[in-house]
């Protein structure tokens, strides 16, 4: 992703990317508790990484430089960082696999803080197809090509099977979606021009274990 406040090449670095979201909920808290200015090194503390390194990444979405004993603008930072993030401009999404995951995202709405609605999921098992959760239908698989094209959907979600996973996600590339973010436990394999973001639920929890294991071993 290229730095969006000048005309620069340089690239975002994943990491700087992943922290944006934290740098975000941290302003937003601030912000409602009606602080108006904040330094790098309080950011920095808070986030737990170096006042360099918040500098350097707040540098990549604004141009707010600080002020000399305030610091950074916090409604300032806040706004350029939701539109890097591409928060303001809402992003409906779909939804591949009505199952109990599938349907936690259909009724979860705080995606939509983050720019995300999802609107729709699609199944083949015909109990689930033409209900809804939370206002949003679960549809036919077979619509979905249709709908994706009408809608001009562009995220798509993938909670199905691991044996599913790569038809799911050529059907979706093939129906025009651009991004997808796979929770199925399966190796995908995507063209260069589509973006593949993989949600691997069962190996988080074995290093959550892992770590617990280890800290309950410590205090033996």
């Amino acid at each position: 992703m290229k730095n969006r406040k000048s005309g620069e090449e340089r690239k975002i670095s994943k990491a700087t990317l992943a922290r944006m979201p934290l740098y975000l909920h941290y302003l937003q808290e601030e912000n409602s508790k009606g602080a108006k200015y904040i330094s790098s090194t309080v950011i920095a503390q808070n986030i737990s990484v170096s006042s360099v390194l918040v500098r350097k990444d707040l540098a990549f979405v604004s141009s707010e430089s600080g002020r000399p004993r305030l610091g950074f603008s916090i409604a300032r930072l806040i706004v350029d960082i939701e539109k890097f993030l591409g928060y303001d401009n809402l992003s409906e999404a779909i939804v591949v696999g009505a199952g109990g995951l599938g349907r936690a995202f259909l009724g979860y709405e705080g995606f939509k803080g983050n720019g995300l609605k999802i609107v729709a999921a699609f199944d083949v098992n015909e109990a689930l197809i033409g209900t809804s959760v939370a206002g949003k239908r679960i549809l036919a698989l077979s619509s979905l090509k249709s709908f994706v094209a009408k809608h001009k959907i562009k995220i798509g979600i993938i909670t199905v099977p691991k044996h599913a996973a790569q038809d799911v996600l050529n059907l979706l590339v093939d129906a025009g979606v651009k991004a997808v973010w796979n929770f199925a436990p399966a190796p995908l394999r995507v063209p260069k021009d589509i973006v593949l973001k993989n949600e691997d639920l069962a190996a988080s929890l074995a290093i959550l274990a892992g770590k617990l294991y280890k800290t309950d071993g410590r205090n033996e």
